[in-house]
């Protein structure tokens, strides 16, 4: 059967009318199981030998994190279908039960490796280095003695007990707090009482028996006492557990009388919604989880029955021990040569200076190897004490609980200029910081928008309005991570400086529909959602198609959080099919299945998972049109198009949400994202590739050098500052990444190269 489509691509250099049906759902998969496959990417950081012990640590907290997030988003979401009796298949062919139903048969196994890896490896290799996690039973007797008289000093006047009978009704159960459920009686012919015991949060979870070296679990030193907690009851049975909540709560914005009303709606109903985990030790009595699971109202397959601790998010304590010799060498953001430090720390382009910097040459800005501090947080320094700054707009999706950014804004207020600040309100779980800021900014004269009905405010930009010799110019930041200082630390993103007149007056068309009544259709430069965005890519993704088909060279390279939209998908199945040589690097979600027979043939599919989160966005097209083809006259023919901004290629992005994506133009900078998008492409160590079935395959090095892109990029950043190389990642330092700079051919093959001995390396391993 043909794609209804196919007449039109034809037209355009696409594949004919004999293309597969690309509707068909065995061409996609899903977005739920998609993401667990990521989710075991990180896990598998925790299991890998290579990876320093406390590092290991750290990756099972964050493996905990990403999987609450994920039932109380994701799986909150399907339930709430399952319970309005919707049925309708994604574009995989799953109705919400099946994809329900496949998540839990998924999850089960993932978390039976994540307490196997932290029983049999992570505990066992930290008591040999010196750091025990004891149970109880295991301390001396002088430890004991000491731990009760902890318990009942600090712990005990914390404890309420909740008991569950005829008197006292079910207690309520707050979302991922961790409990412990005991039975009890106070004579042999009295039916046994439920009690629940919060397990207190203001207390550490991780009890120093002997600081830095022995530590007793918060609950078992509960579970020790509970003689004095609970006197004169006989303890029948005991188990830990936690439950998650639903966080797939919504007001209808369209009938809200006010949008601040309506998100503290949304935070106080997240407290009281329907639960869709139950996690319980994996030696509970059978009674108990029946209690729970009628009481919260959770079917069989929501339980899951865990041996070990049900929540490693806490074991981050452990990370922050000083053992250098059981972690990765300390990295600190460098500033970037283009605003430099002189030899003690003092800014030596600051003010006007930044200004002239920005406008002699745009700036690509690279965090965490680049200080956010040192560039973005400057440039906003900047704006709010120039004399000659007029305006500052920016646009806030999520920053830090003590943002400076935040207080830069209100000091340029302050000393008189015009600022216009969009928070956006409906960001998930950071809803209740941002009132706060919103409070904040409107206490001091700040003009604040807070969102649009139906869409969400996504992108990262911020404009300055200076007024210079020559007439008013625009500075523009342009960005595809927040302005947040402290996960500028921890997560990959990219942001451009620039000067550029059209990306200038483009910000001020969006920062205008904010406060006003509609967003402009036409944009000079910026790719921007949801207007011109999902047609300005679509139609990138064709041409490469229509060069293929002429016999020019056609490359895509993309590097995305996630791919989910199927009519991206679509357009690079066509793209392939034309013979477009389609290289991608996906951190997470993907539905596009690679290597399939006929459509997929030239598409790869690669994730990095590493010390810091991939969190940028880059796209390149090639772009080989020559000169003399008259049908791209408008065409930089022969010219290389990179761009960067806030969207990934899902539907929410392209559709529901205000993004922005930036061509990058300057010669020098796109030779640098280049080099990242290859060093990423060739990546031995942290890299994975995907098969066609959505399972991956992490990459080895066998006999050649071990090629890390994030421990690469950190070391051409220190070359580039110890060289005072003003491009800011020295893409000739180390050398062998520098010869990665590689035609599409040649770098196709070179992959095969490394994927024959990543299997020789396997073979051996096994």
């Amino acid at each position: 059967m043909s794609d209804p489509d196919d007449t039109d691509d034809a037209r355009d250099g696409g594949v004919g009318v004999d293309t597969p049906d690309l509707d068909d759902p065995r061409f996609y998969l899903n977005r739920e199981l998609s993401h667990l496959e990521f989710q075991k990417r990180v896990l598998h950081e925790a299991l890998d030998e290579r990876t320093p012990l406390l590092e290991r640590v750290r990756f099972l907290g964050i493996f905990t994190r990403n999987l609450d997030e994920f039932f109380m988003k994701r799986v909150g979401g399907l339930k709430q279908q399952i319970d309005a009796g919707v049925t309708d298949p994604t574009v995989d062919g799953r109705t919400p039960r099946e994809q329900w139903a496949a998540i839990l048969e998924t999850t089960g196994p993932m978390f039976e490796r994540q307490a196997t890896c932290y029983r049999e490896v992570i505990r066992p290799a930290l008591a040999d280095a010196g750091i025990d996690v004891l149970d109880y039973a295991d301390l001396t007797a002088s430890e004991r003695e000491r731990m009760r008289a902890y318990f009942e000093e600090s712990v005990m006047p914390t404890l309420t007990p909740l008991a569950f009978d005829p008197a006292h009704p079910f207690p309520f159960i707050s979302n991922l707090s961790l409990s412990l459920g005991v039975f009890v009686r106070h004579d042999p012919d009295e039916d046994p009482i439920f009690t629940r015991i919060k397990v207190p949060q203001n207390r550490p979870r991780l009890v120093p028996v002997e600081e830095g070296s022995r530590y007793v679990l918060l609950e078992d030193l509960i579970e020790a006492h509970l003689d004095l907690l609970m006197p004169n009851v006989e303890v029948l049975d005991t188990a830990c557990f936690r439950i998650t909540r639903n966080a797939e709560v919504t007001r209808d914005q369209e009938v809200a009388e006010d949008l601040i009303e309506a998100i503290e709606e949304v935070i106080e109903q997240r407290r009281f919604a329907t639960a869709v985990r139950l996690e319980i030790s994996a030696d509970a009595p059978a009674a108990m989880v029946d209690l729970l699971r009628n009481q919260l109202d959770l079917e069989p397959e929501e339980v899951f029955h865990r041996a070990g601790p049900l929540d490693y998010r806490d074991f981050s304590v452990l990370t922050d021990l000083d053992r250098p010799d059981l972690k990765r060498e300390r990295w600190s953001p460098l500033p970037h040569p283009r605003f430099a430090e002189g030899p003690n720390g003092d800014v030596t382009v600051q003010g006007a200076d930044l200004f002239d910097e920005i406008a002699a040459d745009d700036v690509l800005l690279h965090h965490p190897y680049h200080s956010f501090d040192g560039t973005v947080q400057r440039f906003l320094d900047a704006a709010a004490n120039d004399p000659d700054v007029l305006a500052i707009k920016a646009a806030i999706y999520r920053t830090a609980s003590d943002s400076q950014v935040i207080q830069r804004l209100i000091d340029a207020a302050d000393n008189g200029k015009q600022v216009a600040v969009m928070v956006e309100l409906k960001a998930r779980f950071d809803e209740q910081n941002n009132l706060q800021w919103v409070r904040k900014l409107e206490e001091n004269g700040i003009h604040v928008a807070y969102g649009t009905v139906g869409l969400k405010t996504h992108t990262k930009t911020a404009l300055v309005v200076r007024e210079e010799d020559d007439g008013v110019k625009l500075y523009s930041h342009v960005a595809t991570g927040n302005y947040h200082s402290e996960t500028a630390k921890g997560y990959v993103d990219l942001g451009l400086l620039t000067a550029d007149r059209d990306v200038g007056q483009d910000l001020v068309t969006v920062f205008n529909f904010f406060t006003g009544p509609s967003l402009d259709e036409e944009f000079r430069k910026l790719l921007v959602a949801p207007v011109t965005m999902r047609e300005r890519f679509t139609d990138l993704v064709r041409r490469e198609a229509r060069y293929a088909r002429a016999g020019r060279p056609a490359r895509i390279v993309a590097k995305m959080n996630a791919l989910e939209d199927p009519e991206m998908v679509k357009a690079l199945y066509r793209a392939s099919m034309a013979g477009v040589d389609v290289d991608l690097i996906v951190r997470d979600i993907c539905r596009l299945r690679p290597g399939i027979e006929g459509v997929s043939d030239t598409v790869t599919v690669r994730s990095v998972v590493g010390r810091f989160l991939e969190h940028s966005r880059i796209y390149y097209f090639e772009n080989g049109a020559g000169p003399d083809d008259p049908a791209e006259a408008d065409d930089a023919g022969g010219n290389p198009q990179y761009f960067i901004g806030s969207a990934d290629w899902m539907t929410r992005n392209l559709d529901y949400r205000v993004e922005a994506i930036a061509p990058v133009t300057d010669t020098d900078l796109r030779e640098q994202l280049r080099f990242v998008l290859e060093v990423m492409l060739h990546d031995n160590r942290s890299g994975w590739e995907m098969d066609a079935d959505g399972s991956y395959d992490q990459r080895r090095p066998g006999s050649e050098p071990v090629w890390s892109t994030q421990e690469i990029l950190m070391a051409a950043t220190r070359a580039a500052h110890e060289r005072d190389d003003d491009r800011g990642i020295d893409t000739d330092h180390p050398a062998s990444p520098g010869d990665l700079l590689v035609t599409a051919a040649d770098g196709r093959a070179a992959a095969a190269a490394d994927d024959d001995a990543a299997d020789d390396a396997d073979a051996t391993t096994d």
